[in-house]
Protein backbone atom coordinates (compact mmCIF):
# COMPACT_ATOMS: atom_id res chain seq x y z
CA UNK A 1 0.00 0.00 0.00
CA UNK A 2 1.60 3.28 -1.17
CA UNK A 3 0.87 6.42 0.80
CA UNK A 4 2.01 10.02 0.30
CA UNK A 5 3.23 12.08 3.25
CA UNK A 6 4.05 15.78 2.98
CA UNK A 7 5.99 18.38 4.91
CA UNK A 8 5.75 22.16 4.55
CA UNK A 9 8.71 24.50 4.95
CA UNK A 10 9.67 28.01 3.95
CA UNK A 11 12.62 30.22 3.20
CA UNK A 12 13.13 33.87 2.33
CA UNK A 13 15.50 34.70 -0.49
CA UNK A 14 16.41 37.38 -3.00
CA UNK A 15 17.10 36.87 -6.68
CA UNK A 16 17.35 38.56 -10.03
CA UNK A 17 16.05 37.04 -13.24
CA UNK A 18 18.37 37.78 -16.11
CA UNK A 19 20.75 36.25 -18.61
CA UNK A 20 24.35 37.45 -18.58
CA UNK A 21 24.58 36.93 -22.35
CA UNK A 22 21.59 39.23 -23.10
CA UNK A 23 21.50 43.01 -23.33
CA UNK A 24 19.82 45.08 -20.60
CA UNK A 25 17.01 45.80 -23.07
CA UNK A 26 16.38 42.14 -23.82
CA UNK A 27 16.48 41.20 -20.12
CA UNK A 28 14.02 44.02 -19.34
CA UNK A 29 11.72 42.92 -22.16
CA UNK A 30 11.63 39.29 -21.00
CA UNK A 31 11.93 39.53 -17.20
CA UNK A 32 10.51 43.01 -16.47
CA UNK A 33 10.78 44.17 -12.88
CA UNK A 34 12.15 40.74 -11.89
CA UNK A 35 15.33 41.89 -13.69
CA UNK A 36 16.00 44.59 -11.08
CA UNK A 37 19.82 44.83 -10.85
CA UNK A 38 19.44 45.37 -7.09
CA UNK A 39 17.51 42.08 -6.78
CA UNK A 40 14.10 41.47 -5.18
CA UNK A 41 12.87 38.91 -2.66
CA UNK A 42 10.21 36.33 -1.99
CA UNK A 43 8.86 34.44 0.99
CA UNK A 44 8.98 31.00 -0.61
CA UNK A 45 6.71 28.23 0.66
CA UNK A 46 7.65 24.65 -0.03
CA UNK A 47 5.79 21.34 0.16
CA UNK A 48 7.83 18.15 -0.14
CA UNK A 49 5.81 14.97 -0.63
CA UNK A 50 7.20 11.45 -0.37
CA UNK A 51 5.24 8.46 -1.69
CA UNK A 52 6.14 4.95 -0.69
CA UNK A 53 5.10 1.78 1.06
CA UNK A 54 4.22 1.88 4.73
CA UNK A 55 6.94 0.21 6.77
CA UNK A 56 5.18 -2.63 8.66
CA UNK A 57 7.49 -2.18 11.66
CA UNK A 58 7.17 1.58 12.15
CA UNK A 59 3.93 2.40 10.35
CA UNK A 60 5.79 5.22 8.56
CA UNK A 61 6.43 5.88 4.89
CA UNK A 62 9.30 8.07 6.12
CA UNK A 63 9.98 9.41 9.58
CA UNK A 64 8.82 13.04 9.42
CA UNK A 65 11.75 14.10 11.61
CA UNK A 66 14.08 12.66 8.97
CA UNK A 67 12.20 14.51 6.21
CA UNK A 68 12.29 17.72 8.27
CA UNK A 69 16.07 17.40 8.71
CA UNK A 70 16.61 16.72 4.99
CA UNK A 71 14.61 19.83 4.03
CA UNK A 72 16.48 21.89 6.60
CA UNK A 73 19.90 20.67 5.46
CA UNK A 74 19.26 20.81 1.70
CA UNK A 75 16.96 23.84 1.36
CA UNK A 76 16.41 26.00 4.42
CA UNK A 77 20.02 26.34 5.56
CA UNK A 78 21.56 26.96 2.12
CA UNK A 79 18.74 29.18 0.74
CA UNK A 80 17.17 31.08 3.65
CA UNK A 81 18.06 34.79 3.80
CA UNK A 82 20.39 34.37 0.87
CA UNK A 83 20.79 36.04 -2.49
CA UNK A 84 20.25 33.03 -4.76
CA UNK A 85 22.29 34.50 -7.63
CA UNK A 86 25.29 35.30 -5.42
CA UNK A 87 25.22 33.00 -2.38
CA UNK A 88 23.93 29.69 -3.75
CA UNK A 89 26.42 27.87 -6.03
CA UNK A 90 23.70 26.10 -8.04
CA UNK A 91 22.47 29.48 -9.35
CA UNK A 92 25.75 31.17 -10.22
CA UNK A 93 25.19 30.17 -13.86
CA UNK A 94 21.52 29.13 -13.71
CA UNK A 95 18.74 31.71 -13.83
CA UNK A 96 16.89 31.33 -10.49
CA UNK A 97 13.37 31.17 -11.88
CA UNK A 98 10.81 29.30 -9.81
CA UNK A 99 11.05 26.48 -12.36
CA UNK A 100 14.82 26.17 -11.96
CA UNK A 101 14.66 26.54 -8.17
CA UNK A 102 12.15 23.68 -7.81
CA UNK A 103 14.29 21.36 -9.96
CA UNK A 104 17.41 22.19 -7.92
CA UNK A 105 15.52 21.54 -4.68
CA UNK A 106 14.10 18.26 -6.01
CA UNK A 107 17.59 17.06 -7.03
CA UNK A 108 19.06 17.97 -3.64
CA UNK A 109 16.29 16.12 -1.79
CA UNK A 110 16.19 13.16 -4.20
CA UNK A 111 19.74 12.14 -3.30
CA UNK A 112 18.69 11.79 0.35
CA UNK A 113 15.47 9.77 -0.13
CA UNK A 114 15.30 6.03 -0.78
CA UNK A 115 15.06 5.41 -4.55
CA UNK A 116 12.02 3.15 -4.00
CA UNK A 117 10.07 6.27 -2.97
CA UNK A 118 8.70 8.94 -5.28
CA UNK A 119 9.08 12.59 -4.38
CA UNK A 120 7.26 15.72 -5.45
CA UNK A 121 8.23 19.29 -4.64
CA UNK A 122 5.78 22.20 -4.85
CA UNK A 123 7.34 25.66 -4.55
CA UNK A 124 5.21 28.75 -3.99
CA UNK A 125 6.98 31.93 -5.07
CA UNK A 126 3.87 33.91 -4.14
CA UNK A 127 0.53 32.71 -2.76
CA UNK A 128 -0.79 32.61 -6.36
CA UNK A 129 2.30 31.55 -8.31
CA UNK A 130 3.71 28.08 -7.76
CA UNK A 131 5.52 25.32 -9.61
CA UNK A 132 5.58 21.54 -9.17
CA UNK A 133 8.31 19.05 -10.05
CA UNK A 134 8.15 15.25 -9.80
CA UNK A 135 11.44 14.40 -11.47
CA UNK A 136 10.14 13.83 -14.98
Amino acid sequence: MRVTVSRKAHFNAAHRLYRKDWSDEQNDAVFGKCNNPNFHGHNYELIVSVTGDIDPKTGYVIDMKVLKDIINDEVEQPFDHKNLNVDVPEFRDLNPTAENIVVVIWNKIRKRIDAAMDIEVVLYETPRNFVTYRGN
